[in-house]
């Protein structure tokens, strides 16, 4: 029986962390809980870097520890343990971005790659990630999603690109490791949809290995996915589905309004709301032919997933459903349910701290666009003080007596 509990115990939720990391998750909390703090601090950050100020040591010690596991993959080493002591995995995501340089997506490959073979060995990792623009330019995604004539020379670039993707694919399916390739803005979309469809009939044969992003604050997502599953049942292949809410709202919204096309993001976030559960009631569904990643903050969601397991008889440890939150949020989400025997990994970033800051800028950005998220987070942080707090006392009047 599912109780609605399940996410309020928060001696679970925080048992991993120090008495200062609590303090130092609330202070960072209660700021990004203000938008205006959050640009200004976005604004300052991006200006004391590109003025070579010596901010990385502020930048590490705050929002850097809170919500990237290390500079390296072995500096996350002691973190995915800790956790894993808990049944909570993790997935390490090398979060650098933004590159243009057709030297610096081969590098990022190979790096990618490396990922690969180094979570192969370790159970802790059961899946990589890699995002299709940190191997390929993202004009030439665009142009190719649009069906735009491409030069000879970027024909050829397009080709390395789609190398790329199936070299990381091929290296998961031979040592056994499950690859989630990212979503990004609409206009770049449709080029991966494709590629990572190609990737899906070549290596999802006997069970999901690659899975592609369905960003659900997208209105067509559900069709999209009613497509996919039956060219997966005609063609004899497993759809590996990562379900999300998205991440490029206002730039989605703002591109649409200027360039005057419908918008393809939902009305409204009770919109998006009901189109990610519909589609992640759909995966659950059809479980015998689609694998699915749900990665979501949102309570709301879980306990509905929780509850078409339960109601379809999937037993809770079923490697065809994963549940995921972001490395240093939502821990009463993330925690509770590995807690309860559920499948659940942290999307834990690295990389070094200077190339890392985009990342931790659009995770905060992100966090004062969702309405009640940074609210409930403080509320469970400042009820686990409270808690802490008054077992301090108890033990010392436990000493007092005793003395």
């Amino acid at each position: 029986m599912i109780t609605k509990k399940i996410f309020n115990d928060t001696e679970t939720a925080f048992r991993l962390k120090s008495d200062s990391e609590l303090n130092r998750a609330i202070f960072l909390f209660e700021m990004i809980d203000r938008p205006f703090l959050v640009k200004t601090g976005t604004a300052m950050t991006n200006l004391a870097l590109k003025a070579h100020l010596p901010v990385e040591g502020l930048i590490k010690k705050t929002i850097f520890n809170q919500f990237c596991g290390g500079v390296t993959e072995k500096d996350c080493l002691p973190t995915i343990e800790k956790m894993h002591s808990k049944n909570l995995h993790s997935i390490l995501d090398y979060s650098v971005e933004g590159k243009e340089k057709e030297s610096e997506f081969e590098k990022a490959i190979e790096r990618k790659t490396n990922i690969v073979k180094f979570i192969s060995k370790r159970k802790e990792l059961p899946f990589a990630v890699f995002k299709p623009t940190g191997i390929g330019r993202f004009e030439l995604w665009q142009k190719v999603s649009a069906n735009a004539s491409l030069s000879l020379e970027e024909e050829e670039e397009w080709q390395r690109v789609k190398n790329r993707v199936n070299r990381i694919c091929e290296e998961a399916y031979k040592l056994g490791v499950s690859l989630l390739a990212d979503a990004e803005e609409s206009w770049m979309q449709d080029a991966a949809d494709v590629l990572m469809e190609e990737m899906m009939f070549k290596y999802n044969r006997e069970r999901a290995v690659i899975f592609n992003t369905l960003q659900c604050y997208r209105w067509d997502r559900m069709q999209y996915l009613k497509d996919l599953h039956s060219r997966a049942k005609e063609q004899g292949f497993i759809v590996g589905a990562k379900i999300v809410r998205g991440a490029y709202l206002e730039k989605e919204n703002q591109r649409a309004s200027k360039m005057g096309y419908t918008s393809p993001i939902c009305e409204n976030k009770e919109a998006t709301d009901v189109n990610f559960n519909g589609v992640l009631t759909y995966c659950l569904a059809h479980i015998e032919d689609i694998s699915v990643f749900i990665g979501t903050h949102n309570e709301v969601s879980n306990y509905l997933a929780l509850q078409v397991m339960e109601d379809k008889g999937i037993e809770k440890d079923d490697d065809r459903v994963w549940f995921s939150q972001l490395f240093g949020m939502s821990e009463h989400i993330s925690y509770n349910l590995a807690e309860a025997g559920y499948n659940v990994a942290k999307l834990v970033p690295f990389g070094p701290v200077r190339e890392v800051v985009p990342y931790l800028i659009r995770r905060a950005e992100e966090n004062t666009s969702v309405k009640g998220q940074t609210g409930r987070e403080l509320g469970l942080l400042y009820e686990e003080r409270k808690r802490r707090g008054g077992e301090i006392t108890k033990s010392n009047r436990e000493s007092e007596l005793a003395g």
